[in-house]
Formats: C-alpha cells, structure tokens, sequence
C-alpha cells in the first residue's frame, strides 16, 4: 500500500511540476477611444458596464497616456516598450516598424505563450512587410476570426496565451442618428470646453458613444468566454483606447483630449480589485510590466519601466509620486496635411504634471491640423486633414464666421498656434486658455521647460539635441490621403 501511495504522490508531483501557471493575458485596445468616456469615470451619458466591472474587480486608472495621440505610434509604443521617438519611421502614422525593434508579444511567445489577435487592427496601420519577414509573423502573431475561435484551439493547461482583442470601434465613420437611436440622452454627452454647445456636435458624440458601447459589448463577450472556460481569475485583463476621440483638437493633439485614454486592469486574486490610482502611467511601461508580470526578462532598451508594483500594492490614489512625478508625450507627423514641398508633420513635445500641461511647438508657422488649402496635389479636397472628417469638423469651420462659439472652437483646435504653451490645470481642467506669458507662471514655465528637455534627452529623442530635426519628415508616408474625409460604414 505505502509503494502504491509513494507512485501516485511520485505522479502529482510530476504533474504540478510542469504545469505552467503563468498568467494569461487578453490585451483589449479601442480605436480612437479617448478619456473620459467610460461611465467608469462618472460620463453618465455613455454605457460601459463591462469596462465597469474590469474597474470594479482591478485598478482603475485614471492617468494613462500614449507616446502619441496617433494610432501607428500610439501602437508601436505599447508593442515595443519604447517611446515613439525611439522608433525612426515608427513615430509617424502609416509607416513602417525598423526590423530591430522587436515585439515583447514575441518575447513572449519565445517563453512558452500561445500568441494570437483577432482582425481589424493590433499594429498599424502601416506596410509591415520587412519586419513580418525578418520576425517570422505580425507582433501580434497568427490572425483568428474570434477570441472564441483562439480559446477552442489553445490548451490552457499546457502554456499560458497572450491575445490582443482589436476592434475599429469608435473610430469613424459613424452612422448618423445611431447614439440617440441607441436612447443616449443628448443632454448628458460630455462635451470639452473647446466644442461649441451645438445639436450637431452633441449629436456626433453620441453617434461615437454608440460606438464605444458596442466595443464594451465586445469585451464582455470575452470576459464571459473567459469565465466559460475558468480562465478568468489567471488571466490578466487591460482594457484600454490608443488616444482620443477623432474630433477637432482630439486625436492628434497634446492635451488630455488627445493623449488622455481610458486604462483598467484586472487579475482575479493576484491584486487588490476595486482601487483608483492616480498615478501617470504611459503605453512605453505596457510591455515591461506585462512582461514582469509573466516572469519574462525585460529587455535593456526597453525605455518604459514596468508599473507591476502599483497593480501590486494594496493602497488607491497617487501612490508613487516620486518615481512617477509627470508623464511625457509627443507627435511628429499624423497625415500629410500641408502643401508640397513640406513633407513632415507638426512636431510638438508635452510634459503632464498633476498641476500643469506643458506644450513645445517646434514648427509655429505650420497649422497643427494642417493647411485650410484644398490645393495639395499630394491629397486633393484634403483640408485639416489631421482632424478626421466629421459633423463637429464641418460645423465648426462653416459657422465660424456666424457663431461666436465656432469662432472660438475654430481657433483652438485649427488656427495656429504659440511655440509654447501652459495651462493650469486647478483652474483651466480642459486646457483651452494658454498661460505661457503670464509673468505669474515665468518660474512654472521655466521649471517645465527644463524638465522636458532633460526627459526628452534621457529618452533619447533627436529633439532634445536638435528641434529642428527633419528626419521623421523623410520617411515614406504608405497612406492613401487624410483624414478630412469621411464615408458611411457599410
């Protein structure tokens, strides 16, 4: 009896011995899904229960940012671990990933993950071919319809998955009318203080909103397959956009409208669930904690640092102030939005304090959502065509000679701009009045300032040694025009 017992202990112990518990990972991202628009974060006009309960039973976020307020960068940031700078051709949109910079999905997949992504979009968009080859397979790896079709094809007893769940969602078009069709209340859309208080207006955000609520949809169809399977308390959960909305002095721009996102993650027991950090926290720190998190070596070039320890300390708040004292961020070029012969973007560099939002301007003569003209041969009919087309684009810029809140609107997200800026943000929250030349704010400015410049420079960015570097200008834009444009989804 003792042998037949000594056998079957000498069998479980070679059985948790080689069974992986490493966890899972589902990383959920948006398209063009800014801050704050989850009802997470008190909009009460948007619906997101889903989003609710990953915030409920995880960290919630509230001071995440992208590299860039631009899908292509915003995206090679989180895949890479770096900030976009670092990246040549991978700070502009459509462009293109240098084969040396590798994805920590790979990484992953070296140390015994199952990796996998569902259609429309993890990386991109962009022409991805040389480091396809050079890699083997998309940073994301093989392409499944649905995260239901990934899960029947994995053994989670065997190894441990890491699947990006995309959608298009919300990004434009939008079918007209569908968010008050959908019953959300018009009166209740948040609006940013920079948008005229129009129908119009009010109206287009909640088309968007529709749009965020069926991505939320989404998630939740993947948490409930998740727990089908009793995968849910092993699998860590971030749900996220890649930067703002794409409407006027969104997505594209430096301030919270723009690189501000919506961040939750969940991971059953293994962090205290129902807390608000407060803390800055950036796309670049997405790779190495999530590498941290699975026991995977984090590479030495990685330039975002893991943000493990606040998923893993019991408190809420700002809880690592000095390590994490501000956030920074930037964009080179989104579309090609201004007439021949220039060919680069509008080159701005930020740095986001608890008090404060500091902008650079490098190029004051260019219109930062691009040239009014319809003339560029490049992109004909393409006017500001770093701001997607829209109803709040169009209604903004016809009625800005009639309507003084056009007229506002119309300055603040397309006329040109200082090659400083500064808001306070106690008084001035949705930073729409610049206070760079107040002589009550030269130490603030100054102070700021500085230390933009020592962040960029340890994170190796060409401006911090040269503002007037052009060679994120020269590299091949792969898109076929901008964003002024709009078409009806199908």
């Amino acid at each position: 009896m003792r042998e037949i017992w000594l056998q079957l202990l000498l069998v479980f112990t070679a059985f948790t011995a080689s069974a992986d518990t490493r966890p899972n990972i589902l990383f959920c991202m948006a398209d063009d899904w800014g801050w704050p628009h989850a009802s997470a974060y008190g909009d009460e006009a948007v619906q997101t229960p889903n989003f609710d309960r990953l915030a409920r039973e995880g960290v919630l976020f509230h001071h995440a940012y992208t590299t860039s307020p631009s899908c292509t960068p915003s995206r090679n940031a989180v895949i890479t671990g770096k900030y976009h700078w670092q990246l040549g051709p991978g700070a502009n949109l459509w462009s293109t990933l240098p084969s040396e910079h590798e994805s920590f999905i790979h990484l992953l997949a070296d140390a015994g993950y199952t990796i996998g992504q569902n259609p429309p979009k993890t990386w991109g968009p962009g022409k991805l071919e040389s480091w396809r080859k050079h890699h083997g397979e998309a940073p994301a790896g093989p392409t499944f319809k649905t995260f239901a079709e990934f899960l029947s094809q994995h053994d989670p007893a065997e190894r441990p998955f890491f699947f990006w769940l995309a959608t298009g969602d919300p990004h434009r078009s939008y079918e007209k009318g569908s968010g008050k069709a959908a019953g959300i209340d018009l009166e209740k859309v948040h609006l940013f203080e920079h948008f005229p208080d129009h129908p119009v207006v009010r109206n287009d955000v909640a088309d968007y909103y529709f749009e965020v609520q069926r991505w939320d949809q989404l998630v939740g169809k993947a948490i409930d397959e998740l727990t089908k399977r009793g995968l849910l308390e092993n699998t860590i959960i971030v749900m996220t956009g890649d930067h703002g909305m794409p409407f006027p002095r969104g997505k594209g721009n430096l301030y919270d409208s723009g690189v501000r996102v919506p961040f939750v993650v969940r991971w059953g027991k293994s962090i205290k669930p129902g807390r608000d950090l407060q803390d800055f926290v950036s796309f670049a720190d997405v790779a190495p904690t999530l590498l941290e998190a699975s026991g995977t070596e984090i590479p030495d070039d990685m330039s975002g640092r893991s943000f493990l320890p606040l998923l893993k300390s019991t408190k809420s708040g700002r809880i690592a102030a000095e390590e994490r004292p501000h956030i920074v961020f930037g964009r080179e070029r989104h579309t090609p939005a201004h007439p021949l012969p220039y060919t680069g973007g509008y080159p701005s560099r930020g740095i986001r304090t608890p008090d404060f939002l500091y902008i650079r301007n490098y190029r004051t003569e260019l219109w930062p959502a691009g040239s009014a003209s319809t003339g560029n041969p490049r992109y004909p009919n393409q006017w500001y065509s770093d701001c997607d087309g829209g109803p709040s684009k169009s209604f903004i810029i016809d009625h800005r000679e009639s309507n003084p809140d056009c007229a506002r609107a119309y300055k603040l997200c397309f006329a040109p701009r200082p090659a400083e800026e500064l808001y306070d943000l106690s008084q001035d929250p949705d930073q729409v009045r610049n206070v760079a030349g107040d002589p009550d704010r030269t130490a603030v400015l100054e102070n700021l300032r500085n230390q933009l410049q020592q962040e960029l420079a340890d994170k190796k960015d060409p401006r911090a040694s040269n503002p007037d570097y052009t060679g994120f200008d020269r590299h091949p834009y792969f898109g076929s025009g901008g964003g002024a444009r709009s078409k009806p989804r199908k």
